[in-house]
């Protein structure tokens, strides 16, 4: 059987193979967990960078969430120490998109 899109694969595995979220879709649930948003230029030769930090996640996780974001603000970014940095001033755009993945944004 050939595979036409990951729908198909989802009906030919197991119950116990397939994943319990993904990301990729937005679903992720961030139980209501607080974080903080805030703007950056320090060291920067004057760009800026929001910061999100206070996300406490396995570093894959942190790397899926922050392609999310990327792809939804239409910017770069990274993880770094522990936080997600974004290119530009998006505290707004990422405030939204962060609660509705169920996050209390400060």
């Amino acid at each position: 059987m050939k595979l036409k899109s990951l729908s198909d694969l989802n009906q030919i595995l197991p119950d116990s193979v397939q994943p319990t979220h993904t990301i990729a879709k937005g679903m992720h649930d961030g139980k209501g967990k607080t974080v903080r948003i805030y703007l950056e230029t320090k060291g920067r030769k004057g760009k800026s960078v929001t910061i999100i930090a206070g996300l406490q996640h396995n570093p894959n996780t942190m790397q899926d969430i922050a392609k999310l974001l990327k792809e939804r603000l239409g910017t770069g970014g990274t993880v770094k120490d522990g936080n997600i940095e974004l290119q530009g001033d998006q505290r707004i755009r990422a405030t939204e998109e962060l609660k509705k993945m169920n996050y209390f944004v400060t």
